[in-house]
């Protein structure tokens, strides 16, 4: 029996309190030896350091970047801010906000971001995606 399929995958809501209520999602994965959670910071860093490693991927950028008309790529302390991790249904769903390098095809860029998302997701923490949503938030010429 393969390693993943080892895993029964319950998704919980956990409330924490943090200068008011907050929800805080993450997944749960039970197995023969107890329970492990994985806080969905942990899912949008492991996404966002896969991300940045795809040829043609100049950064990662928040979600909010476009409506806040700001176009800044994030450093890589802060990549998971690019990643937005949605847990409901006993499935996870990723949403990733890039900047894609001028002249590369974006959507090779999109298909390879997605293939190596779910690759690692996989590997590194046992989690299968049900999609990879890429979001290509804006484009930059980058010098040689």
């Amino acid at each position: 029996m393969p390693f993943v399929s080892q895993f029964f995958f319950i998704y919980k809501f956990c409330k924490y309190i943090d200068d008011g209520t907050a929800m805080k999602m993450s997944v749960i994965i039970n197995n023969q030896h107890g329970n492990v959670d994985i806080a969905t910071e942990v899912i949008a860093t492991v996404v966002g350091a896969s991300t940045t490693e795809i040829f043609g991927v100049v950064g990662m950028t928040s979600k909010s970047a476009v409506k806040d008309n700001v176009r800044s790529v994030l450093r890589q302390e802060n990549y998971s801010k690019g990643v937005v991790v949605t847990t409901a249904d006993n499935e996870t769903s990723i949403d990733v906000y890039v900047v894609i390098s001028y002249g590369v095809k974006i959507s090779e860029v999109a298909k390879n971001i997605q293939e190596r998302v779910r690759f690692n997701l996989e590997n590194q923490l046992g989690i299968t995606a049900s999609s990879v949503n890429v979001y290509v938030q804006n484009v930059k010429v980058v010098e040689d």
